[in-house]
């Protein structure tokens, strides 16, 4: 029996449903052992989490990121499930996101952790909220080029 050498890639569907996402930055993420083993099983929650940004110290950090408990690494070598998790990024990175936080309406979320050559990467994008009627707009843009795949499908 072969090994399943595919890593899981993990989105957060709210964050795109919710808010307009901008730019997106790749960054590192400061892990325990039990939580990449959980990640690989695919136990993460984001959608409840949020990237803070500070520019002195210029530093990262994930907040509201639920990491499930790795069961076969026993209750002494356990982590805590929602922690804040320190970001790795280049400074001039740091500080393009401390300066686009500070614009009025928009804040950063974590949209997606997979694995990179065996590291786990957070995409972190700039977002701005949707208010509700844009939300209906895009899901009735949604619904409306489904539609039209559908019939150009059937046409064939």
């Amino acid at each position: 029996m072969t090994k399943d050498t595919r890593e899981p890639e993990i989105e957060n569907r709210k964050a795109r449903h919710d808010f307009v996402i901008g730019e997106t930055f790749e960054c590192g993420m400061v892990l325990k052992g039990s939580e990449v083993k959980s990640i690989r099983t695919g136990q993460i929650s984001l959608a409840e989490g949020w990237v803070m940004a500070r520019e002195s110290p210029p530093q990262l950090e994930l907040h509201g990121v639920h990491v499930a408990e790795y069961p076969p690494a026993g209750k002494d070598r356990q982590h805590e499930p929602v922690r804040t998790r320190r970001l790795l990024a280049h400074k001039s990175e740091i500080k393009k996101l401390a300066f686009a936080m500070k614009a009025k309406g928009s804040s950063l979320v974590p949209l997606k952790v997979y694995f990179k050559n065996g590291v786990a990467k957070l995409l972190v994008g700039v977002a701005v909220g949707r208010k509700k009627a844009d939300k209906r707009a895009a899901i009735r843009e949604k619904e409306m080029k489904r539609d039209m795949d559908r019939d150009a499908g059937r046409r064939r």
